[in-house]
């Protein structure tokens, strides 16, 4: 065989691009900026408080190690991968073969969706809160799977109502999704009410709990599913280092399930292999940094509990938080009451249920909830 220099250089810019291409095959990038996100039109943003993201992180302890793996960036990162791995399994209590690597619990997600999409005799129903986070539904839908969302409502106190969902699963159902806490509403489901859910529940379906915030929970041990995994029920647990630890740019997270549901997923999924060597050596150590959890924490309380009080004084009840931001009704159009704040330098979320608008703000520095503070004041 011969091949000239110039095809053997074409082929493997091709060969490049599709392998480029391939984690964003798994990832779905949303490539529209939601509202809250775009800079504000004139002077500086003061608070970025609309990503539920850790100002605090990446620990001290993770950014030295990342300065220290990156000369070895040049190195395929597999070794690392196997004993973040079992890292992960050893702190959960689980055997290696019950875990699944991902960037970020969005590449998981997505995995999961596409399982779902795909899977033989499978239903082409997911069961599913509403609102909650949507990269899995979102997903799911672009794969022809149908929604059916169970709309939250004052009457439950924006709790997850477990009854309605149980009441939903039926033949055509291949999952439920929920996200406890739950995104946006922050609210926490009772541990011992979804057990019995997921034991009840899962001996007709797959569920899915994303537990994005779990550490943020009183008890993240107490609140996890991840018992109801080593049960053998047909629970499958997402997790990621983008919230307390401060990895959101970083993109690390892991799946937990049974072997047997893990291996079909997988299919879908990179299992690891799109993970950086700066970000596979700086989890290892972050996993290990209780004191700066501990950190992350106590301040993350103190801006809420700070926000809470600048709420109060603006007569606006905000929901019940377990994790790191809230959500308050507000009395504007959503649309407006994010503009205006941007204008103020602050972004927020914004959405609308149960016929009412509602703002979502994530808990930053003191510095930023006072950003927020005075710009609330200013529309109010």
């Amino acid at each position: 065989m011969s091949i000239n220099r110039r095809d053997w250089l074409r082929a493997s810019v091709l060969s490049g691009l599709s392998l480029a291409a391939a984690p964003a095959a798994f990832c779905e990038p949303e490539l529209e900026v939601p509202a809250g996100y775009a800079p504000p039109k004139s002077g500086a943003l003061k608070a970025r408080l609309s990503a539920n993201e850790n100002p605090y992180g990446p620990s001290p302890k993770a950014l030295k190690t990342i300065t220290e793996a990156a000369p070895d960036g040049y190195l395929y990162a597999m070794e690392y991968a196997r004993q973040f791995r079992k890292m992960v399994a050893d702190t959960e209590g689980v055997p290696e073969e019950y875990v699944l690597l991902g960037a970020g619990s969005g590449e998981l997600l997505t995995a999961a969706a596409l399982w779902a999409a795909y899977r033989p005799n499978a239903g082409r129903t997911i069961v599913a809160p509403d609102p909650t986070f949507d990269a899995l539904p979102r997903s799911a839908v672009k794969h022809g799977i149908t929604m059916d969302r169970v709309p939250l409502v004052a009457a439950d106190g924006y709790d997850i109502n477990l009854n309605k969902l149980n009441e939903r699963v039926g033949s055509q159902t291949g999952m439920v999704y929920l996200c406890n806490p739950n995104n946006p509403t922050a609210i926490t489901v009772d541990p011992a009410k979804l057990r019995a859910f997921c034991e009840a529940v899962g001996a007709k379906t797959p569920i899915l709990v994303d537990e994005a915030y779990i550490d943020y929970t009183p008890d993240p041990k107490a609140y996890t599913m991840v018992d109801m995994v080593k049960k053998g029920s047909n629970v499958i647990i997402t997790k990621t280092f983008s919230k307390v630890h401060g990895f959101a740019g970083l993109r690390t997270g892991y799946m937990i399930a049974k072997p047997e549901l893990l291996e079909q997923i997988s299919k879908f999924a990179t299992g690891g292999g799109c993970l950086s060597m700066t970000t596979l050596r700086a989890a290892m150590v972050s996993l290990q940094d209780k004191d700066f959890i501990k950190f992350s924490l106590g301040k993350t309380q103190e801006s809420k509990d700070y926000l809470y009080g600048v709420l109060k004084q603006h007569n606006y009840e905000p929901l019940p938080s377990g994790a790191n931001f809230v959500m308050f009704p507000i009395r504007m159009k959503g649309e407006d009451f994010v503009g205006r704040m941007m204008d103020q330098g602050v972004s927020i979320r914004q959405w609308k249920f149960d016929g009412q608008y509602w703002c979502r703000v994530s808990l930053g520095t003191m510095d930023q909830m006072k950003a927020f503070a005075d710009g609330l004041k200013t529309i109010s």
